[in-house]
C-alpha cells in the first residue's frame, strides 16, 4: 500500500474537507489533482503554524458568539412575557395563527435583539392564552420564553 501524503486544503473540497484542514490523501490524488488545481499545498512548518493560528482565531470567534447568545438568553428570561395582540372571533379563537416572525418582531420591539425566526419553535397557537416558545440562539444555547396572546383592541 502506498504512503499517504499530508496536505493543507486552500479551498473547500467536497468529501475531503474545508479550507485550512490538514488532510492525508493518496500521493497520486495530491500530485495529479489537488496541487495542480490549487486546492491544496504541501505541509511545511510555517503552514502548520498558520493553520493553528486560524483554528485559534475560529475558536475565539465561536466562544464570543456563545457569550453573546448567553447574554441574549439572560435578557429574554428577565422579560417575563411577550404580548402579541391578535384579532379575535368566536370562542376566543384568533384569526390566523401566531407565527415565528410575529414572535421575532415582538422580541425585537421589547428587547432590541434581532432573533432569527428560523430558530423559534412554537406550538400550534389558535386561541387566546399563554404559550411557551423555544428560541435556539446558538447550537448550545436555547431560551424558553412565554408568549401571551391577547385580543386586539
Amino acid at each position: 500500500m502506498a504512503k499517504r501524503v499530508q496536505l493543507v486544503l486552500t479551498q473547500n473540497v467536497s468529501k475531503l474537507g474545508r479550507e485550512g484542514d490538514l488532510v492525508e490523501v493518496a500521493p497520486g490524488y495530491a500530485r495529479n489533482y489537488l496541487i495542480p488545481q490549487g486546492k491544496a499545498t504541501n505541509v511545511t512548518p510555517g503552514i502548520l503554524k498558520q493553520v493553528e493560528r486560524r483554528r485559534e482565531i475560529e475558536r475565539k470567534r465561536l466562544a464570543e458568539e456563545k457569550q453573546k447568545a448567553d447574554a441574549i438568553k439572560a435578557t429574554l428570561q428577565q422579560s417575563k412575557q411577550f404580548l402579541i395582540a391578535k384579532q379575535v372571533g368566536e370562542n376566543q379563537a384568533i384569526f390566523g395563527t401566531v407565527t415565528a416572525q410575529d414572535v421575532a418582531d415582538v422580541i425585537k420591539g421589547a428587547t432590541g435583539h434581532d432573533i432569527d425566526r428560523r430558530g423559534i419553535t412554537l406550538p400550534e397557537i389558535n386561541k387566546l392564552g399563554t404559550y411557551k416558545a423555544e428560541i435556539k440562539l446558538h447550537p448550545e444555547v436555547t431560551a424558553t420564553v412565554e408568549i401571551q396572546v391577547v385580543p386586539n383592541q
